[in-house]
């Protein structure tokens, strides 16, 4: 998980340049340069700044660690690879101070209840084509593909049970060879132009004029329309839970870590924000 982490400090804004400590520990530039190249930022000293930023708030909940005297051993990540003793000190620190309550009922419920377009499945439809690549460059081949797209609507008007032969014969698209259905689809994940004349139609009909995209001409047919809906409460629960478990937990590593930085005598960088360690 990532996530962005405030905290404040005491201190005047520093150049690059500047030797930054942390409760006297110092800093290396070194890692502040190696850290930058995870701050992308249009100018280089903001890209320094965020880095630096970073690395005082990670020494400062390792001195945090250190004091509270936790010596965790460390353990294996997703990844499979073996956590470093710094990042076991980090883990171990938000498991001992890092710690909310788990969402109840009537939360869960106020959640659902304001957020039910959040919740809702999107709508689905099931178009086929038949598509006639055309060159807007080549302006009679263009007219040709727009003219023999016309030809077989006009065909289909008598013979709808010829679409999926004549789209395996004719189309230039992959979907061919599964009589051109495109599957499902949601809004967004066509051109503009298919979605519009597609939204325009209902199941089993083709649209009556071909449409036009970058791709060339294509003879599109609607087969199935299905609405999004919401799921009802059960259902839903086990999301809503995490969703609002993972917000308290941010909202208290945030605290935390304004906490433990504030308490933290900060030199050669004025703090503003920073990605916490606890939230990667």
């Amino acid at each position: 998980m990532s996530g962005e982490m405030s905290a404040t400090a005491p201190g005047p804004p520093q150049p690059a340049t500047a030797v930054v400590k942390v409760n006297g520990v110092e800093i290396p530039a070194q890692a502040i340069a190696a850290e930058a190249q995870h701050h992308p930022a249009a100018k280089p000293e903001a890209a320094w700044r965020a880095a630096a930023e970073a690395l005082v708030i990670r020494q400062s909940l390792l001195n945090a660690a250190r004091a509270r005297g936790l010596s965790p051993e460390p353990i294996r990540t997703e990844g499979g690879g073996l956590e470093s003793e710094d990042d076991a000190l980090i883990r171990a620190l938000s498991e001992r101070e890092v710690v909310t309550p788990e969402p109840d009922e009537a939360s869960c419920r106020r959640y659902y209840e304001n957020n039910r377009g959040k919740l809702r499945s999107p709508d689905l439809w099931e178009p086929s084509h038949i598509l006639l690549q055309a060159d807007r460059d080549d302006a009679p081949a263009y007219r040709r593909a727009r003219e023999e797209a016309q030809a077989l609507i006009d065909h289909l008007r008598d013979h709808p049970e010829a679409f999926e032969r004549m789209a395996r014969e004719r189309s230039d698209c992959a979907s061919a060879s599964d009589g051109g259905s495109l599957g499902q689809v949601t809004k967004g994940q066509t051109t503009a132009e298919f979605e519009a004349a597609m939204l325009s139609l209902q199941p089993g009909e083709v649209c009556p004029e071909p449409v036009e995209t970058p791709y060339g001409f294509h003879v599109l047919r609607l087969d199935r329309a299905s609405p999004g809906s919401t799921p009802p409460f059960e259902t839903a629960r086990p999301l809503v839970e995490e969703f609002l478990r993972d917000a308290s937990w941010r909202r208290a590593v945030a605290q935390f870590v304004s906490l433990v930085v504030g308490e933290s005598e900060i030199e050669g960088v004025e703090m503003k924000g920073a990605t916490s360690p606890l939230v990667q």
